[in-house]
């Protein structure tokens, strides 16, 4: 029998007691979070932290992640968790730096596994440039949850100047999209091998924080947002409610994959209603839609951007010309378009 001395934590399964705040739970977060995500901050071990914050507004966004499967092409639940927060702030025009994460892990867990999930959160958190400055652990038992949920919180600074929001938007505003539509919700699906469909697409999860950049400078920019769950026609059906205006969209300029579109098809399911994770929607000034598209086309996440749309006074719901040349109205989503995602 092998000593269990000479068993590396990789080779383990999470236990209960890995959450029982003693010894355990104390080398789990010293040979897992502290490992890929520590900082100074971490490294005091107080229940709070200080951060530093520069002049501005603070804005704040909390977020839950239970996506099946954990890892998926394109992406993983860590990965994810990060550049959804990041996302969150970067649409409402804030610069974000730095996160919490909240970590509930089924017992029986792979340890490895989760290594490998926290090095992909850490990473993107590099590559973003936020801290994870505080944190929570804990252990589920058995069958009381869904191997791994992650739950994080995103601080970010946003400039006072930029003035964003639905009560900006006016008549005659366009509209656009960063890039192709559902390619998040498509991917996870496909991953899951529920329909015996197989194909190559890959989830659009990243951060949209150089998409947003890029508007930032424009005065003619009015709102962004980025279209998660419920997608492209949720975000619409919401502008429209909370302005009383309308809109009216063009199907044949909405960028989608013909590997996303194809799936649709044989499963039914509507792209406008899938979700993506590294797409922004942005309302802007008509006179300065141009100057935007060309600066999201200029970086390698906007290259297949469009502008599909404007806003319209007609109407208080959002109008969808097709590519035969009738229309449609898009009405606001009420059950999953797909097996549910997140």
């Amino acid at each position: 029998m092998t000593p269990e001395s000479d068993i590396s934590l990789e080779e383990i399964n999470i236990s209960l007691a890995q959450g029982n705040g003693g010894r355990f739970m104390r080398e789990l977060i010293d040979d897992v979070f502290m490992r890929f995500l520590g900082n100074i901050h971490l490294e005091t071990r107080a229940d709070a932290v200080a951060v530093a914050v520069k002049d501005g507004e603070i804005f704040v966004t909390t977020d839950g992640f239970t996506v099946q499967p954990l890892e998926f092409p394109g992406g993983d639940i860590g990965s994810l968790a990060v550049h959804g927060t990041v996302n969150d702030l970067a649409v409402a025009g804030a610069r974000p730096l730095y996160l919490t994460l909240n970590v509930f892990i089924e017992e029986g867990f792979e340890t490895a596994r989760l290594m490998r999930l926290v090095k992909s959160m850490a990473e993107a958190a590099r590559k973003v440039g936020v801290q994870v400055v505080a944190g929570d652990t804990k252990v589920l038992p058995r069958g009381e949850g869904g191997g791994l949920y992650l739950a994080t919180t995103g601080i970010g600074v946003k400039d006072m100047r930029h003035r964003l929001g639905m009560n900006q938007i006016k008549e005659g505003d366009s509209i656009l999209v960063s890039g192709p539509i559902g390619d998040h919700g498509v991917a996870v699906m496909l991953a899951r091998g529920q329909f015996d469909l197989y194909g190559d697409v890959q989830s659009d999860a990243a951060s949209v924080l150089p998409l947003t950049q890029a508007l930032l400078p424009l005065s003619g920019l009015r709102f962004m947002r980025d279209p998660t769950r419920g997608g492209l026609a949720t975000v619409v059906n919401e502008i429209s409610h909370a302005t009383g205006l309308g809109m009216r969209l063009t199907e044949e300029a909405i960028p989608v994959r013909d590997s996303v579109r194809s799936v649709c098809e044989i499963l039914g399911y509507d792209p406008l209603y899938l979700a993506c994770e590294g797409r922004v929607v942005a309302v802007m000034e008509s006179s300065q839609a141009q100057q935007a598209l060309t600066q999201w086309q200029k970086l390698a996440q906007g290259r297949q951007a469009a502008i599909i749309g404007q806003i319209t006074n007609n109407a208080s719901y959002a109008v969808l010309k097709t590519v035969l040349g009738g229309e449609r109205i898009l009405d606001e989503l009420e059950d999953d378009p797909l097996p549910r995602i997140c």
